[in-house]
């Protein structure tokens, strides 16, 4: 007798999970408090009545055994949905379950037939009631962050260019005061001496010059110690204390690479690259030479070296959780390997699951997206060189939608210490708070390195994206009380962000029609729509530009046909308009555009 096969699909299908990454083998993300849609295709052969339930638990951590069930609804095209909400940062699970409604479907029988004038079946006795065909998909795994993973304005300086730790605590106050959620630091470790650099990347360092803070370690120690100019352990640790007074959160740079005078290099010297002579290998991205940097060797010969190597990293980070850091960014992470990240990622945050990971990845599309799916928690992106219309409209629909945004959180950064780029470069003031209001509106999460709120403009060259006199290399000295300071204009778009919630959203945007192409216009809105947003935005930093810009009302929740309000944000005006059509003039002179909240007259 010939054996009949096991079947290859189960009686139930359910296809297409959602939230999910690309491989499946990594965690989604969502954040605490974010209403999710949990979704799947789910459908069987013939036309019996389905049902389905989401069934979520927190995989790790206490109440782990207990699941919540979440009934699903079919939208159409043999899509179920469910909303739920994940309240616990941590890992959870989802599993859906399906299964054959046999009640349901001889009640839909039975009313046709009646309908038909025929006589229905008989219905099943309540004590021969046949269980119905059951289908179960999953677990899948999803990563639940705080919110500040999806949300935040990030501000960066250098402390050594603010008197310290001490003068960084000062500092603290002013960017407080604008609206700021994270301040970054830039490495805080000691500077080796060896191959130090001098003014703009020269060899030529003399003996005040302070050396780039990505050459990493001294005498002083390594990753885990502090530049002795900037202060103490003890300083940092005020610092940390007197940031969480403020309402900021101080970010670390997590920079996995040493200076020739970094202990790992003595101590530890199967950790790096060695060139055919047996020396060690400086980092260098062409045209650009780092002599004074030497990268890890993250896949040593040695088993042992490589399990000590990793260790090592990993303590680094643990070092300064235990001193009140709970954000990193990280420098050049797709350097290093996907599986390091896939491994350090998850450990940490098995034990800290409120420490937040951002790729400052500026590489190739696959490598930055696969990044955010083994475990970062943000990503830098491209918006620094998006500008036109067509460029950010194409770019943001990619970033705010299915598959990428289950697991890619984009942070947009006008300009960091090595970008200056696009309309900044030579740009005026209007170029730079044009470009504010977009990176702050866009997404949910956007920084500035400073130095922007004073217009600094000047590249180092022509061809290159450098700061001229970067401050990478110097110790800058800034006038914050200059007159023409973009502070008070910053200061009122992230008061804003707080105010509304649409603008806490990675996933609620709509570009609206226009025909200038110099004039971007886009809503955003809160799941209920209790809050709506439409922003409106001038391209050009040099000339006035007018546009009938396009509401799609319906989906705004907003009247076709009687008033509703429209309230500037920034210019503090009011306005009553009527239908999907309203004029806009757009002058670089008085403001970059209209950050406008909509909602009907009450």
């Amino acid at each position: 007798m010939t054996r009949v096969p096991e079947p290859l699909l189960p009686p139930i299908v359910i296809d297409d999970f959602r939230p999910r990454t690309p491989s499946g083998a990594f965690p989604a993300k969502v954040v605490e408090g974010e209403p999710v849609r949990v979704s799947a295709d789910i459908y069987t052969d013939g036309h019996d009545e389905l049902r389905a339930v989401a069934r979520i638990h927190l995989a790790t951590g206490p109440g782990s055994a207990t699941w919540a069930e979440h009934p699903m609804t079919a939208v159409g095209n043999d899509r179920w949905e469910a909303v739920v909400t994940f309240d616990r940062a941590g890992r959870h699970e989802v599993v859906v379950e399906a299964w054959v409604d046999l009640e349901a479907t001889w009640a839909r029988d039975a009313r046709i037939m009646l309908d038909a004038g025929q006589e229905p079946p008989p219905r099943r006795s309540d004590h021969v009631a046949p269980t119905g065909r059951h289908s179960t998909g999953g677990p899948h795994p999803v990563w639940v962050d705080r919110p500040r993973a999806v949300a935040g304005a990030w501000y960066e300086l250098f402390p050594r260019s603010e008197g310290g730790f001490a003068g960084t605590a000062e500092r603290l106050v002013e960017v407080a005061a604008m609206g700021f959620d994270v301040v970054y630091l830039p490495p805080v470790h000691p500077i080796g001496r060896t191959q130090r650099k001098g003014p703009d990347n020269t060899l030529a360092a003399g003996p005040g010059d302070p050396g780039s803070p990505w050459a990493i370690g001294g005498p002083e120690g390594g990753h885990t110690a502090v530049h002795p100019d900037l202060g103490t352990l003890d300083d940092f640790d005020r610092l940390v204390a007197r940031a969480r007074q403020l309402g900021l959160e101080i970010a670390l740079d997590y920079a996995l690479q040493c200076s020739p005078d970094h202990p790992w290099v003595s101590e530890h010297p199967a950790w790096f690259h060695h060139r055919a002579d047996g020396s060690i290998a400086h980092a260098a991205n062409p045209p650009k030479q780092y002599q004074d940097i030497y990268p890890l060797d993250f896949w040593p010969s040695d088993e042992a070296e490589r399990r000590g190597l990793w260790q090592a990293c990993r303590e680094i980070v643990e070092f300064w959780v235990s001193h009140g850091v709970r954000i990193f960014l990280v420098d050049n992470p797709h350097t290093k390997p996907m599986a390091f990240w896939a491994w350090l990622i998850p450990a940490v945050q098995s034990l800290h699951p409120d420490v937040l990971f951002l790729s400052e990845a500026f590489t190739r599309p696959k490598v930055m997206v696969k990044l955010a799916e083994v475990g970062f928690s943000q990503s830098y992106t491209y918006f620094t060189w998006r500008r036109t219309k067509a460029e950010l409209t194409s770019y943001v629909t990619e970033l705010t939608s299915e598959p990428l945004v289950d697991h890619f959180r984009p942070a947009f950064w006008p300009n960091t210490p090595d970008i200056l780029a696009g309309p900044l470069r030579g740009g005026n003031l209007a170029a730079f708070r044009l470009r504010l209001l977009l990176a702050a509106t866009l997404v949910p999460t956007y920084g500035i390195y400073s130095g922007f709120e004073l217009g600094e403009n000047q590249p180092r060259s022509e061809h290159d994206e450098e700061y001229a006199h970067s401050e990478k290399y110097e110790i800058k000295a800034r006038d914050w009380s200059a007159a023409d300071s973009l502070a008070p204009f910053i200061t009122e778009v992230n008061r804003a962000r707080r105010a509304h919630p649409a603008l806490r959203s990675l996933r609620n945007i709509a570009f609206c029609d226009s025909a200038n192409d110099l004039v971007l216009a886009y809503a955003r809105w809160s799941d209920d729509l209790a809050d709506v947003v439409l922003v409106v935005v001038n391209l050009d930093p040099d000339g006035v530009q007018e546009d009938t810009v396009w509401l799609d009302l319906e989906r705004l929740g907003l009247p076709a046909r009687t008033p509703f309000v429209a309230y500037d944000e920034l210019r503090g005006e009011t306005y009553s308009w009527v239908g999907a059509a309203q004029y806009v003039r757009l002058d670089p002179a008085v403001g970059p555009g209209h950050l406008l909240h909509l909602r009907p007259v009450r």
